[in-house]
């Protein structure tokens, strides 16, 4: 299976059967998502999408967007989002996904959270039975006090690994850094959501718990969409 041309054919998907004209856009980060990115510019381009405007999750995916003459706005602008076509890490069978390996987890979760409708895609290989039994979960902590985040993560049972660029801390867009966590198989994603967001200097975490509306799913039989029951 080629994975790329997964991940190719699940971002310009989304891009095609999500997206109309006249809508707020949602612009995810990522390796499957950066395609549904370049559809977008090539919509604009043959004039099967107009009047649209993006909101980007990233400084990578807003130099993208611009590189491709997609327009941009600001939530000051357009304060709510019709339709956020993001990746994952990891997705369970409920719609549930662990984000944040590419570090922004931040501003792509304040996007998800504005937006009507967020999309996920993936390849097939992020499909999981159990978040956290194949991925590790990114927790977005401030600098100051940043090894009592860490100690309080191991009593959660995480081993946490601050995650490192050029043998020096890595900093997310916001500046903070970024634990990396091996929890293993997650069995109370809510008990667990509840005690990450409980905590002064965690900033946030890849946990989007019931907030994903459908994933499409790019593997080697083809494409499915799978969407949340209501």
């Amino acid at each position: 299976m080629d994975i790329q041309a997964c991940k190719r054919r699940a971002g310009r998907h989304a891009a095609d059967e999500f997206l109309r004209s006249g809508m707020t856009i949602g612009l995810g980060t990522g390796s499957t998502a950066i395609f549904a990115t370049r559809r977008i510019a090539e919509r604009l381009q043959d004039g099967s999408l107009h009047d649209i405007a993006a909101l980007p999750t990233s400084i990578a995916t807003e130099a993208a967007a611009r590189e491709l003459g997609i327009p941009l706005t600001t939530f000051a602008e357009r304060p709510l989002v019709d339709v956020t076509i993001d990746g994952a890490d990891e997705v369970d069978d409920d719609l549930n996904v662990i984000k944040g390996g590419g570090g922004a987890l931040l501003r792509e979760k304040i996007v998800a959270q504005a937006t009507r409708r967020f999309v996920i895609v993936v390849d097939e290989t992020k499909r999981s039975p159990c978040l956290g039994s194949q991925y590790q979960l990114p927790v977005e902590v401030t600098p100051f006090g940043w090894q009592s985040q860490a100690g309080y993560l191991r009593q959660l049972g995480a081993a946490p690994t601050l995650r490192l660029a050029a043998g020096a801390p890595y900093r997310s867009d916001q500046g903070n850094f970024i634990l990396d966590c091996d929890f293993g198989a997650i069995r109370n994603l809510a008990e667990l959501n509840g005690a990450l967001n409980s905590r002064a200097g965690i900033v946030e975490h890849g946990l989007f718990l019931g907030m994903a509306h459908a994933v499409v799913v790019a593997g080697h039989d083809g494409l499915r969409l799978l969407r949340r029951a209501d």
